[in-house]
């Protein structure tokens, strides 16, 4: 995988009016393919710092977000105005969950951009928790191939 692109993501969840916030600042691509969009990066626990998840969002025309774990049966669909069953791997265990989008929207390019999303999950028709999640791209200023970099000046080789 690529590193191309610099990614922030900011998550909120809010429980029984408690709200706790994540960040994450990763290194991850960006690409385009047939229509749909999609963010690819490595997420590393605190826990395991050596050991890295792969994650990808999967953005469709559709206002459709699928978030993605290679190699887990994690899947979360959000869709705009819809609920979803979905599976999401707890590490310890297989949980279900209902997933309802209310807002979803983004100006994602090969320049960069963000993804907004705010959800609802509930475990059993019973609200578990409302969900924000703020993805911002950044295309990273690489050197060019061909390029040199002396004393912080780019020559041609």
């Amino acid at each position: 995988m690529r590193e191309d692109y610099e990614i922030t993501i900011i998550g909120r969840q809010t429980i029984d009016r408690e709200t706790g916030e994540i960040k994450l600042d990763t290194l991850g691509d960006y690409s385009e393919r047939n229509g749909i969009k999609y963010i690819s990066y490595t997420e590393y626990a605190e826990e395991a710092p050596y050991t890295g998840h792969r994650k990808i969002l999967k953005i469709e025309a559709n206002d459709t977000v699928t978030m993605l774990s290679p190699g887990t049966p994690t899947r979360l669909i959000l869709q705009k105005g819809q609920r979803h069953k979905c599976m999401y791997d707890t590490g310890a265990g297989l949980l279900s969950l209902g997933v309802f989008t209310q807002t979803l929207k983004h100006n994602l390019s090969p320049e960069g951009g963000e993804l907004r999303i705010r959800y609802t999950l509930d475990i059993d028709a019973h609200l578990s928790s409302d969900n924000e999640i703020l993805v911002k791209l950044k295309k990273r200023d690489l050197p060019s191939a061909g390029k040199n970099i002396l004393k912080g000046k780019e020559t041609d080789v």
